[in-house]
């Protein structure tokens, strides 16, 4: 039997947090989907996304960086090292400057998709080929592109 193709999901920031820290909704569904080691679905994360989610703990939530540190390893997220500063300037003015490295993190290590919580930054860049990359939303995730993923698993394996 072949062996199927992960689909690999990009998780920025805010998607972390807001799954660690809420027991509902997409993000946390998304995060338990990554903690199963599925066959389909892989995820990943920037070394800049987790300075930053490390960042706001430290300076918001100090208590719950055992359970960030804990829950960290069960996801199975490969961390994407920083962009360099060369990749980091061909992109400027893609999209804010703050989020350059995420949308490069993203691009450099192949993932179909990134989820973002940040309508705001991201939204201009939703339908742009140029990078072969889609940014949804978690609920579009969850909703949407994860019942594909599904049956295009299902359908490969009926071929296989």
């Amino acid at each position: 039997m072949a062996q199927r193709k992960k689909c690999k999901v990009f998780l920025d920031s805010n998607v972390l947090l807001s799954g660690l820290f809420s027991d509902k909704g997409a993000p946390r569904i998304i995060l338990d989907l990554l903690t199963l080691n599925l066959p389909i679905l892989a995820g990943a994360i920037g070394r800049y996304n987790l300075i930053e989610v490390e960042r706001n703990l430290k300076k918001k939530m100090p208590d719950a960086m055992p359970l960030y540190q804990k829950y960290l390893p069960r996801l199975r997220l490969e961390i994407v090292e920083m962009p360099s500063r060369a990749t980091v300037i061909s992109m400027a003015g893609a999209i804010a400057e703050k989020d350059v490295p995420v949308l490069a993190s993203a691009i450099a290590c192949g993932a179909e998709y990134l989820i973002t919580g940040d309508n705001k930054d991201f939204a201009r860049l939703r339908n742009v080929k140029k990078y072969n990359l889609k940014i949804v939303s978690p609920s579009e995730f969850i909703e949407t592109v994860f019942p594909e993923i599904i049956k295009k698993a299902q359908d490969t394996e009926v071929h296989d």
